[in-house]
């Protein structure tokens, strides 16, 4: 049976900032057995009825006459494409994009399980999903004429896009085993629950980092400017400056060979949207965690200073919050920054995210991609 391997990962991946007292350790060893025990949620639930409807909007055999319906009759929307709609950061971002009239959102996934699961998490309409892989699409060739445009007419208009795909890894159960049971002597022995390194992760064929955080993300961005986008808001790591981080072992053997080096990827494709011509906000959130949004000020920075805090995770809902306040309040100006959350005495008086996006476009800090091995 399919496994939440996504789940389990990213929660490990928040851990690795903060593995240190006991209640982390019992936190640790409880994701590990939840690795086993956690089955794949009831994402998958029967559509049969209008799933042939869906097919009519994958790829180019869409049709044509197929546009997008306002929110509220008369107003105009600003159209918005989630790409990763359907993964765990995505389908926020949509849902807040759905529920919010001044928006009108498309929800792109690669397959018709992605756009089943994104159906059923957020109960969006059949037109608010579109089914096309962007890493295969071609646009070299395609000139003004719109009825040579390789993509579905409703992803025409489009005024803004979110990019939440990521490669993600395959973790090795007997790694896990072995991890699981040097956990007491470890302990014992007053080390770390786990060394992370331990663990042996894969990629599925094709859909390792360079392929989707790099190559996927550069198509991503070509699509965008195609499609006459103005601003892309990227949702990609804090960490990037640091080449030897945990994340870039994923998918390496103990020789570091293999397909890994994610991170690195990513500020490859950051990079690539920089020089893009568009505008741009890239968003480096610190270890996403399944908390609650709004109850833990945003504290935003620039080239892992962030990393220097004890604490270094930020709730999903939160960095949603940041795509949203993005396409709202940035005013023209294009930015690259990191993000976490800190505990605050009353959360009644968190400040919004778009009051701290606002305060720090203020501060004209934005990352120097200058920073960074050569190799990046």
């Amino acid at each position: 049976m399919a496994r939440n391997y996504l789940h389990v990962f990213e929660e490990m991946n928040s851990l690795q900032y903060r593995v240190n007292k006991p209640k982390d350790m019992i936190l640790l060893a409880s994701l590990l057995v939840g690795f086993f025990l956690i089955p794949l949620s009831g994402a998958f639930v029967n559509h049969s009825s209008r799933w042939n409807e869906i097919r009519s909007i994958t790829g180019q055999k869409i049709s044509r006459q197929s546009p997008l319906h306002m929110k509220i009759p008369g107003q105009l929307s600003k159209k918005v494409i989630v790409t990763g709609a359907a993964g765990r950061t995505g389908s926020l971002v949509f849902s807040l994009l759905s529920s919010d009239p001044q928006f009108d959102v498309v929800g792109l996934v690669r397959s018709e399980a992605s756009a089943k699961k994104l159906m059923a998490k957020t109960k969006c309409s059949l037109e608010e999903v579109v089914i096309t892989d962007v890493t295969h699409m071609q646009f070299e060739d395609v000139g003004d004429d719109s009825q040579q445009n390789p993509w579905p007419r409703a992803l025409d208009g489009t005024e803004a896009m979110v990019i939440c795909t990521s490669a993600v890894p395959q973790i090795s159960k007997l790694s896990v085993i072995k991890a699981m049971l040097k956990i007491p002597l470890n302990i014992l022995a007053k080390k770390k629950a786990i060394n992370f390194r331990d663990l042996v992760f894969k990629y599925k064929p094709g859909q390792y980092p360079e392929m989707v955080d790099y190559v996927g993300q550069k198509k991503q961005i070509d699509f965008a400017k195609k499609l006459g986008v103005k601003h892309v808001i990227l949702v990609s790591s804090m960490g990037v400056l640091d080449p030897n981080n945990f994340l870039n072992q994923i998918g390496k053997d103990k020789r570091g060979n293999g397909h890994g080096d994610i991170l690195i990827w990513k500020r490859k494709a950051e990079k690539y949207l920089c020089l893009s011509g568009l505008q741009y906000t890239i968003i480096h959130p610190g270890g996403l965690v399944d908390t609650e949004s709004r109850k833990m000020e945003l504290v935003l920075d620039v080239d892992d200073a962030l990393m220097r805090n004890e604490k270094k995770s930020i709730s999903r809902g939160d960095v949603a919050n940041l795509c949203i306040a993005a396409l709202t309040v940035s005013g023209g100006k294009s930015i690259s920054f990191d993000c976490i959350g800190k505990e605050v005495a009353d959360e009644n008086n968190v400040r919004s995210p778009e009051d701290v996006l606002k305060d720090f476009l203020e501060t004209g800090k934005t990352a120097d991609y200058r920073l960074g091995p050569a190799s990046y």
